[in-house]
């Protein structure tokens, strides 16, 4: 198959990209990053550098393959100047336009637990959005949503509140029985979604273990020598104080503190507890606290 692939070389699309290749596929990877050109092609891909806020550019990166991997970047969450939905709506729109210029007829998308619904998801509103913007495709395009839980790696961003703090806060935490996924097994999942022949439209959460917040806190403080490590949980106002007193956006801030605050209602999990996958994935949090471990001690 020839597949075309945004996200450059993420934590996603590079083992993607790695496993596609294996595989015997034609594989393509888009990035905005020159510098990645070299990369990619000793990889054994072919390299698109451009914007995918570009839909021409875009279209004709997708010109010719038999599927498309789709996903959004991140943004600077302390941009005060940024407009998420203005921007993550055109991205989507950006997609819709470049399938049907390119007459692509299957594409895999990555989305978030959250997606389901518009309402008290946060920051993962725009995951929504953009999923709502795809169905505008016609019929006959094969689109699956494959919907990742809570990602191991933006556990990273509780690392200098242990170091200076010497324990994990947020308006989650404690006993709230978490979802957790390792990027690998999404990549996985987008493979088999790539490859799958099957038809029609649909959407798939990936897990790789549920855990309390509590248990989670214990593997990663073994990982790094700090057995003892807690989770406390702090109000809504606290983390969004906290949040704003290190420059991040307020409207950001917002999001993200209703987001946290979801996960520890759990409404944020009812829509995956209705349609969890029979199976989960192979990578453990025990497995990706030695990735913590090394980037903690970095």
């Amino acid at each position: 198959m020839k597949i075309t692939l945004t996200g450059s070389l993420g934590n996603i699309g590079s083992p993607l990209a790695k496993d596609l290749l294996s595989k015997g596929h034609t594989v393509t990877i888009i990035s905005t990053d020159l510098k990645k050109e070299s990369t990619i092609k000793a990889l054994g891909a072919k390299a698109a550098i451009g914007s995918i806020e570009d839909a021409e550019f875009l279209s004709a990166a997708f010109s010719g393959a038999d599927a498309v991997y789709l996903m959004e970047p991140p943004v600077n969450f302390f941009d005060k100047e940024l407009d998420i939905e203005a921007y993550y709506g055109k991205l989507g729109h950006n997609f819709v336009k470049a399938i049907l210029n390119s007459g692509v007829q299957h594409v895999v998308h990555l989305s978030s637990i959250g997606a389901h619904t518009n309402e008290g998801n946060g920051m993962l509103h725009f995951h929504h959005l953009v999923e709502n913007i795809l169905r505008e495709l016609p019929a006959n395009i094969s689109l699956t949503h494959v919907r990742a839980l809570a990602i191991y790696y933006n556990l990273q961003s509780f690392i200098p509140g242990i170091k200076h703090g010497g324990k994990i806060t947020a308006n989650y935490g404690g006993d709230d029985l978490i979802a957790w996924v390792s990027p690998m097994d999404v990549a996985d999942a987008i493979a088999e979604e790539l490859e799958s022949s099957a038809q029609g439209r649909k959407f798939r959460y990936v897990v790789s273990e549920e855990l309390t917040c509590n248990e989670t806190a214990s593997i990663l403080g073994a990982a790094i020598g700090k057995p003892d490590l807690k989770w406390e949980v702090i109000s809504d106002e606290q983390q969004q104080a906290r949040l704003v007193s290190i420059g991040m956006a307020p409207n950001q801030a917002t999001g993200l503190v209703e987001m946290n605050a979801a996960m520890h209602t759990g409404k944020l999990f009812e829509d995956y507890e209705e349609h969890k996958p029979a199976a989960f994935g192979k990578v453990k949090m025990s497995d990706y606290a030695r990735e913590f471990a090394k980037a903690y001690n970095a």
